[in-house]
């Protein structure tokens, strides 16, 4: 899916690389050219320089093509303006802004424009608007630093060791469910399949440890 990112900031940095890490085609706006510095070396999308508002940027940016845009600039007045933009103007389906302004936010909401908070779960939030349906996360500590979910696995992945697992996704495998009773997994615990594994991975990264999850472990590996 083509997604247009407007500020580049650390979370408008961790989101575009993580979007385009799991396979969607990214554009990235900015109107500081040394923002594009906190992307990771591997981004593989494009950068786009101007502001997020801009019709002509955004247009530069493909988000005639896009099916979610993200307004995460330091800015609540800009974010709003470009995801309305992206909205009304070029009918953009899934569109988040960040929002400092908690009253703001409430205000937003109803205009339709979805708004997330800048609490420690920020970038999963947006990662859960843009591309998920369901909330990744069923479990999140009181600082909403690490979170725990339900991984849907890839066949593959039967017969192979939970430390595998762990390596592939960057988390740690919680509890699992087998035929009913709850288990701790050790690193010799095998996944069967039948089991329901829970991991918990930090916050920021647990959309990505689900798609990872998805792959087989030849593909997941790589990543």
């Amino acid at each position: 899916m083509r997604i247009v990112v407007m500020g580049c900031g650390r979370v408008g940095a961790m989101l575009s690389d993580t979007l385009s890490r799991i396979g969607h085609d990214v554009s990235v706006i900015d109107r500081d050219s040394a923002a594009f510095h906190r992307l990771s070396p591997d981004f593989a999308g494009e950068r786009v320089l101007g502001m997020g508002f801009d019709r002509d940027v955004l247009l530069r940016a493909g988000i005639e093509e896009a099916g979610a845009f993200a307004a995460v600039s330091s800015g609540d007045n800009s974010n709003i303006i470009s995801a309305r933009v992206a909205r009304e103007t070029f009918g953009v389906k899934r569109v988040v802004a960040r929002i400092y302004d908690a009253k703001r936010a409430a205000v937003y909401e109803r205009l339709g424009i979805p708004t997330v908070a800048t609490v420690p779960w920020t970038t999963d939030r947006l990662l859960n608007v843009l591309i998920e349906e369901t909330e990744t996360a069923r479990w999140r500590d009181p600082t909403g630093t690490v979170g725990v979910t339900e991984l849907t696995l890839h066949e593959d992945w039967v017969g192979r060791p939970v430390p595998d697992l762990e390596t592939a996704t960057g988390g740690r495998v919680a509890f699992m469910i087998r035929f009913g009773a709850g288990l701790l997994p050790d690193s010799r615990t095998i996944i069967q399949a039948s089991d329901q594994v829970y991991l918990a991975a930090v916050s920021g990264h647990i959309t990505e440890a689900l798609a990872i999850a998805a792959l087989p472990p030849s593909e997941a590996e790589d990543h």
